[in-house]
């Protein structure tokens, strides 16, 4: 039996994803892992749905066993949301494979980009660039466009930057999973424009009435009901944001390079979009300060990323899922379950983790319209299907 396991957001999931899913079956696989960001997601904003229906509907979709990506890694840069990721499928034991799409679509040329993003990542120029005020991905194209002209091609295209970090992870952790890659050609990663029933999940966020042409019939009868917006967080991010002193702002994960100082001179500003506004500039992407201040919010510091997942949890599953559960049990090397408040249990790790995530769940309740009640991190049961 070949195992599959596909790093997804879900946000929400569309037909792009059912395609990806489609053609990782095609290429051999009889069982599907994804896992899958949680209630926060990497472009630094509340996912539009919470993350257990969004892994209940993924099981509905095609998927065998959704885990979560714990939310440290869900608000954070390219190299450590694919590095937690791999981490989890890796520790499971059981994946022989990692699918992913890409606009390249040649593993071998990705891997070729991987090998050539290793030889200058840690290079004087790369800090020397990044120190004059580049953002890490415009120094990283600079460096390579003198050495590798075509692994800088390939990596001004955002998937094919996330398909060469899970390649550099999978080396990392001397895994045994191999990649697989769906090449990405239609609807690119947050385009304005559609094709046919494709489209980006920016631009179905942004057009929720027109959802049905191009996501599932399940998800557009679920995106029908009331949906998160970050904007609703406006308050709650302001005051954490006025509230907090220059030295807890730059204890924040990925806040260096001047951006916690950027962060707390706009501190007094009165909306979100003001604040963001005051605090960008070339050297930083608005996804990043986005992430940064989500993450002032929940309170995930730098200290927060010096640890690798402590244990795997479970938020949706089949009768394949089990199975792979069951085989797991034997091969898997962290533990895994449903419950939180058991995983919290296992070291003092696991209970940091969970921490984070009881607080990110609370302050994500608050994105509605009506907010929901507090503490559901600990009470809601996850989704098993037949």
């Amino acid at each position: 039996m070949k195992i599959s396991g596909i790093v997804c957001e879900y946000n929400p999931f569309h037909n792009g994803h059912l395609h990806h899913i489609s053609e990782t079956r095609k290429n051999g696989a009889d069982r599907i892992i994804c896992v899958m960001s949680g209630n926060f997601v990497q472009r630094g904003d509340a996912a539009v749905m919470d993350k257990f229906r969004r892994a209940d509907l993924a099981v509905r979709c095609g998927a065998d066993l959704v885990l979560e990506l714990p939310v440290q890694y869900c608000l954070s840069s390219a190299e450590f949301f694919a590095k937690g990721a791999v981490c989890i499928l890796n520790s499971l034991g059981v994946a022989d494979e990692l699918s992913f799409g890409s606009e390249c679509g040649d593993i071998a040329k990705l891997s070729e980009t991987a090998e050539a993003v290793d030889s200058v990542v840690d290079s004087e120029k790369m800090l020397e660039l990044m120190k004059n005020g580049y953002t890490y991905p415009r120094a990283l194209s600079t460096v390579l466009a003198d050495i590798a002209p075509n692994a800088a091609e390939i990596l001004s295209e955002p998937n094919n930057v996330l398909a060469v970090e899970y390649l550099r992870v999978l080396k990392y952790f001397d895994s045994d999973i191999k990649p697989f890659t769906v090449k990405r050609s239609a609807a690119m990663h947050d385009s304005g424009e559609t094709d046919g029933n494709m489209a980006s999940a920016s631009y179905i966020r942004e057009h929720i009435e027109e959802a049905i042409s191009y996501v599932p019939p399940i998800w557009a009868d679920a995106l029908e009901s009331e949906t998160a917006d970050i904007k609703n967080l406006e308050s709650a991010i302001l005051y954490r944001v006025r509230t907090a002193s220059a030295e807890e702002i730059s204890e924040i994960n990925d806040a260096g390079q001047g951006l916690a100082q950027r962060i707390y001179a706009a501190r007094n500003a009165a909306s979100l979009d003001e604040m963001f506004e005051a605090v960008k500039s070339k050297r930083f992407t608005m996804a990043r300060i986005r992430r940064v201040i989500l993450s002032l919010l929940i309170g995930i510091k730098k200290s927060d990323m010096a640890e690798l997942p402590p244990y795997i949890r479970v938020l949706a599953l089949n009768g394949g899922g089990r199975e792979m559960l069951a085989a797991a049990k034997k091969k898997a090397s962290l533990p895994w379950g449903t419950s939180l408040a058991k995983l919290l249990e296992k070291n003092a790790a696991a209970k940091r983790f969970a921490e984070l995530e009881s607080r990110a769940a609370d302050i994500y309740a608050l994105a509605f319209r009506t907010p929901k009640i507090g503490g559901m991190e600990f009470r809601t049961g996850i989704k098993i299907q037949d």
